[in-house]
């Protein structure tokens, strides 16, 4: 698909599966400030149907966690790993916010020794990975105080803001950009994150990372971060089934459903098996890596 389909709104919310996803809404409220959400009676939550969910919200993003019998998630998936696919949240005081994630148990670190300031190459932002309850890779992001984007300037809410982006790991940066430029985002930063700061927050040893963000049209966050971890060898995609635990899928909104049936006819060899094809309700792809993308209209 040469040209790209102006189609792609924006990330209507991301969606992780969970054996018990009651319990962990339970983790998500005390320990990083979600709230339920209404339900939209309009949408599929996560291309399966009769799926139990349960929709949260954090300031204007949300995020479902769906009823999954599959298998759970694979150990400590390293970041360079194509099965790697973390949310990024936004937070008004890094040490506050640590401190109350700390407070609560289950969950695991992935940066080593708290969190971490990176340098300006970088993006300057102090940042701190971990994993929930479930194994979903998780990050909190505080942007330096002169650095504060206007989304994400502090007012009344808690000290978790909202969600950044999703970010996920991929063997290719050209060929990612290509298959999601082809959804209607867009490239809006690149940047070449290495050094030590960055073995810290990834806990992987000397790591060469290329950061690509991919906004789209209507502008506000959440958005799409590709990963691309220099120097690793090339690894087949993952073999996720729709309900393992970590098949997480990205909500992307269509502007309507001739869109959303132009990319269907050009990316028929990436649709899911059962998932319409026309623009009469969702459509769940595997991107190159293999990573769930559902495309709905609204």
């Amino acid at each position: 698909m040469s040209a790209a389909i102006p189609g792609a709104r924006r990330l209507a919310r991301v969606v992780l599966n969970a054996a018990n996803p009651e319990a962990l809404a339970e983790f998500y409220r005390d320990a990083l400030g979600f709230t339920d959400a209404e339900a939209d009676p309009a949408a599929v939550a996560d291309g399966r149907d009769g799926a139990r969910i349960v929709r949260l919200r954090l300031g204007d993003q949300r995020l479902d966690l769906a009823a999954a019998a599959g298998r759970p998630y694979p150990g400590d998936v390293p970041g360079y790993s194509l099965l790697f696919q973390h949310c990024a949240l936004i937070v008004s005081d890094m040490a506050a916010a640590h401190a109350r994630l700390s407070a609560h148990p289950g969950w695991r670190p992935i940066t080593t020794a708290g969190p971490v300031r990176l340098p300006a190459s970088s993006g300057g932002v102090t940042a701190f990975k971990f994993r929930d309850p479930a194994g979903h890779p998780l990050e909190l992001l505080a942007f330096p105080a002169d650095a504060v984007p206007e989304a994400w300037r502090p007012d009344a809410r808690d000290v978790c803001l909202g969600l950044d982006h999703s970010a996920i790991s991929v063997a290719d940066t050209a060929r990612s950009v290509a298959f999601y430029e082809s959804l209607g985002m867009r490239v809006a930063s690149r940047s070449l994150n290495t050094g030590p700061e960055q073995a810290r927050l990834d806990g992987v040893a000397d790591p060469t990372v290329e950061v690509t963000g991919l906004g789209f049209p209507d502008g506000p966050p959440p958005h799409v971060e590709l990963l691309c971890y220099r120097g690793i060898a090339s690894r087949p995609a993952p073999d996720l089934r729709l309900d393992d635990v970590a098949a997480t899928r990205l909500v992307i909104a269509m502007t309507d459903g001739e869109a959303l049936r132009a990319v269907c006819a050009a990316h028929a060899g990436r649709l899911v098996s059962g998932t319409p094809k026309a623009g009469s309700g969702d459509a769940l792809l595997r991107d190159p890596d293999g990573h769930l993308v559902q495309l709905t209209v609204g």
